[in-house]
Order: C-alpha cells, then structure tokens, then sequence
C-alpha cells in the first residue's frame, strides 16, 4: 500500500433482534460511523459477535459500506471485519472488499487498524492503494 489516511471516528452500535436459535451466545448490532481527516466519510454496516464461557473469549464479524471523500475521490466501498480475542489477546483484520470501490474509488485496495484511546477516543489508520498510483 501506498497511501495512508488517518483520523478521528465515532461510532454508534445499535442492538438489533436475533432469530430465535441464536439468542443468549450471540449479539448483533447496527453499525453508523462518520469518519474525519483524508477520509470525510460516513458508514453503516452490520456486526453479528459471538462469546464464549472463557472470560477475555470471543469473536465478530462486520460488513460496512462507507461512501465519502477519500483524499479528495468521491466514492464508496465496502470493509469487511474479523475479530478475535483470545483470553484478551486481539486479533483485527479490517480489508477492502475486492472490487468494491465506485466512482472515483474504482480499483481501490486496503486495510484498516483502529486504535481506541483512553477515554474512547476512536481512531483510524487507513493504508491503501487506487490503480493510478503504480
């Protein structure tokens, strides 16, 4: 990757119902983020999360689409979250969908950390590459 967008976000989660079979070890949730700095953005999505009887245990997985500005391209794509703890040690993957971008995001590749900071300021470093920076 070529490229690299950081900033500031908030997030709001939603709780959303669960079919019948999946209440009790499973939680899903609405997803809405506005993004700032290089990526003036906006987000929704859906989390579906999973826990387990070991305390520090569990696992998500999220699809958001965020249309916005990315360093001045109009356009929107899809990230895709997998999650993991493991007795507390984490493990996040946040990529681009394959040929998900639009407009002037067409081509567009990446991946995402989130740091959230004492307090729970949330923030994002975006590392990513368009086809027209070869």
């Amino acid at each position: 990757m070529n490229r690299t967008a950081e900033g500031p976000f908030e997030v709001r989660l939603s709780p959303q119902p669960l079919h019948d079979a999946a209440t009790g070890q499973f939680g899903r949730m609405a997803i809405d983020k506005r993004f700032h700095g290089p990526l003036d953005a906006a987000s929704r999505g859906e989390m579906l999360a999973g826990g387990t009887a070991v305390q520090g245990s569990a696992g998500y997985v999220a699809l958001e689409k965020v249309q916005g500005v990315l360093d001045g391209r109009s356009g929107s794509f899809l990230l895709l979250h997998r999650g993991v703890m493991d007795r507390g040690t984490p493990d996040l993957s946040i990529t681009v969908v394959p040929d998900s971008g639009t407009d002037a995001l067409l081509g567009l590749s990446g991946r995402m950390s989130i740091d959230v900071r004492e307090g729970g300021a949330h923030f994002y470093r975006f590392e990513y590459a368009l086809p027209d920076d070869a």
